[in-house]
């Protein structure tokens, strides 16, 4: 990875503010505070963004909303843009619009996204994505005060950062799995073990179940001979009903025989009834008919008048009609002439012509159509009263219609009644003869009732019989219910204790199964413990020993480069610096300035080397960023950076001093300088 270009806007003390990084060394240079580290973190925070405790407002310029930052790199000879953005919210402060921008190929997306797929690029492990960027911090750019605060950490805790920078806390974590795997195992193989103690007793009720079951089986045997037996009984007891039942059933066809007797004997006396009725009515009404006549010329008579009446109605109603018709005529014309008076007397002037009206002619036509006025009220007088006298002859000739046509009905109703008098008279005979035959019918019915009654009276014995027997068949089928049920809680119990006995077979075949997996899981907890942690332990040993002694000889070279060979440095096991002169080993705080910052960029130096040939195919290799590496450094010392930066061999290396000195070792140098507190950068 080699940087190209970095834009920032109110990171810090910058307002606005742009770096292009050439290949080679650069050296950032400025006073204390005047904000070269500030572009190192600018760099930090496009790439991976905020890390976990890293606040916003430790980046973002005080009293501004928002800030970017934009860099620009090349990764395997691809052009790599991310944009970042930093936005207030209330009292929070969140990263908002997040890119990444591949070789035109723009991509937004989340924080972890974004990271993931920088990642990707710079070919980190992808166990990196939920850490911190501790790898980016130790092979490309670490802070002077981080390197000097590892040296200054305690065994354990530097041990456990360095795991994690070589990617080996794997080991650290199989060790503590095994560890927790093993406690589960331990804790199932109690359990197991527990489970097993009862075998003994299962195996004991299995024995005592089967007894039991026997006894069962041998009840049930006793419960199927006496239902065999009330069985044989309840068949003689049906088969004495059956015949019971069946004269029983005579007896009830022959009250039914009655029964229906009786109800027709009823019929035959209502029809009887109802012909004498109807006997009664025929001759009251033929005696009562025999003194009517009817005059056919009368009925003639009447019929004729009646059309000439109907006639005469139908002229008058012409006459009426013709009468409304002159009235409504009449009276049409009437307004007319009234509207042409009233327009011919206020009429000046001709509507056709415009001339002048002469007030004589508008007399003659007023005079006119007044004589036609007067006519015409006469015709209306006429026709008003004529309409009157024909309503009035209407409502008369309709009364005389009414009375002669209620006179004709009168009389052929009569005729009518005259008419049916003979119908009557056969009628009345036919029902005679049918009484005669009825009250035979009657005698005959009454004597095959009482045949019915005597043969009813000897079934009756049986009735008394059938309720004894009836008796005697219940209570053998409660015995029967009675057996029945208890053969089936025999059964029922049977039932159960087999399925009992099932079940604790099967459960004594799982606790078997259960032994010999025990024995198993006893000898993978003894595996685990005894012999694959100590592989384990083993490699990681063998592994950190490996990389202590390559990190030591580079941490031994590093240092004589930066020292006078009169101190000599080295790594312990836990990976501390010791510090020797003339065999007596150096305390690093009784260390002077300068001596202390050339162990912590020492050690710093070969921490990068021997994580890039560790993790070989990272993609950071080729670039090193060095902060304020000069700190308390000597005249004399800084000479030896010289030395330090060609034996870099890196495509790209950047520097943070203040040292003016460095500017001659460097290809390249950027200026800085702070005024009214905003951050210049000179080119």
């Amino acid at each position: 990875m080699l940087l190209r270009k970095l834009k920032i806007r109110n990171i810090r003390s910058y307002k606005e503010g742009e770096v292009d990084f050439p290949e080679g060394s650069t050296l950032l240079m400025g006073d204390i505070g005047s904000g070269k580290t500030s572009i190192l973190l600018a760099i930090e925070f496009a790439l991976f963004g905020l890390q976990p405790g890293q606040k916003g407002n430790s980046l973002m310029r005080n009293d501004e909303q928002e800030a970017f930052v934009s860099l620009e790199f090349e990764v395997d000879g691809k052009t790599v843009l991310i944009e970042r953005k930093l936005e207030k919210g209330g009292k929070s402060m969140a990263q908002t619009e997040t890119s990444i921008t591949v070789n035109g190929d723009r991509f937004e997306g989340s924080v972890t996204e974004i990271k993931n797929k920088i990642l990707s690029l710079l070919n980190y492990p992808p166990e990196f994505a939920k850490k911190t960027n501790d790898l980016y911090r130790f092979t490309v750019y670490t802070p002077q005060e981080q390197m000097k605060q590892i040296i200054m950490e305690s065994n354990d805790i530097r041990l456990n950062t360095l795991r994690h920078v070589f990617g080996i806390d794997k080991y650290k974590r199989v060790e503590e799995n095994i560890e927790i795997i093993t406690a589960k195992i331990r804790q199932e193989i109690r359990v197991r073990e527990a489970e097993m103690g009862n075998i003994e007793n299962k195996k004991q009720s299995i024995i005592e179940k089967t007894q039991n079951l026997l006894q069962q089986q041998n009840k049930i045997l006793e419960a199927e001979k006496e239902i065999a037996d009330i069985q044989k009984i309840k068949a003689d007891k049906q088969k004495d009903l059956d015949e019971l039942t069946k004269k029983i059933n005579e007896k009830n066809k022959l009250e039914y025989e009655s029964g229906k007797s009786e109800l027709t004997l009823a019929n035959k006396k209502d029809i009887l009834s109802n012909h004498e009725r109807e006997i009664r009515i025929l001759r009251e009404q033929i005696e009562k008919a025999g003194s009517f006549t009817v005059n056919e010329p009368e009925i003639e008579l009447l019929r004729n008048r009646i059309k000439s009446q109907e006639q005469i109605l139908r002229e008058i109603n012409e006459q009426y009609i013709s009468a409304i018709t002159n009235i409504q005529t009449n009276e049409s014309k009437l307004r007319e002439l009234n509207f042409l008076k009233d327009k011919i007397s206020a009429l000046d002037k001709c509507t056709t012509c415009l001339q002048e009206v002469n007030e004589e002619h508008k007399k003659n036509i007023v005079s006119k159509a007044t004589n036609e006025i007067i006519s015409i009220e006469a015709q209306l007088v006429e026709s008003r009263k004529n309409k009157e006298n024909s309503n009035i002859k209407i409502e008369q000739t309709k009364k005389q219609i009414d009375s002669l046509k209620q006179s004709l009905s009168q009389i052929e109703i009569l005729k009518i009644k005259l008419e049916g008098l003979k119908e009557k008279q056969i009628r009345m005979e036919n029902l005679e003869k049918q009484k005669t035959i009825i009250l035979a019918d009657i005698e005959l019915i009454k004597k095959h009732i009482e045949g019915l009654a005597l043969m009813i009276k000897d079934f009756q014995v049986y009735e008394e019989i059938y309720k004894q027997k009836s008796t005697e068949f219940r209570e053998i089928i409660s015995r029967e219910n009675l057996a029945i049920v208890k053969r089936a809680e025999i059964n029922k119990e049977i039932q159960f204790l087999q399925r009992q006995i099932i079940d604790l077979e099967n459960e004594i075949k799982k606790i078997e199964e259960l032994g010999r997996k025990l024995n198993y899981m006893k000898e993978i907890e003894f595996w685990l413990n005894n012999k694959f942690i100590e592989l384990v332990l083993y490699t990681e040993k063998n592994v950190m020993l490996k990389l202590r002694e390559d990190f030591s000889k580079l941490f031994s070279e590093w240092f004589s480069i930066l020292v006078s060979d009169t101190i000599t440095v080295r790594l312990d096991e836990s990976f501390s610096p010791i510090i020797q002169q003339a065999d007596y080993e150096l305390e690093y705080d009784y260390l002077s300035g300068g001596e202390r910052t050339a162990v912590a960029l020492a050690y710093r130096l070969a921490l990068n080397q021997t994580i890039n040939s560790i993790l070989s195919r990272i993609k950071t290799r080729d670039i090193v960023i060095l902060d304020e590496p000069t700190d308390g450094f000597s005249e004399s010392q800084l000479d030896k950076i010289r030395d330090v930066l060609n034996q870099l061999k890196v495509k790209q290396l950047i520097l943070v001093s203040h040292e003016q000195k460095i500017e001659g070792f460097v290809d390249n140098l950027i200026k800085f300088k702070k005024i009214d507190g905003i951050t210049q950068i000179e080119k």
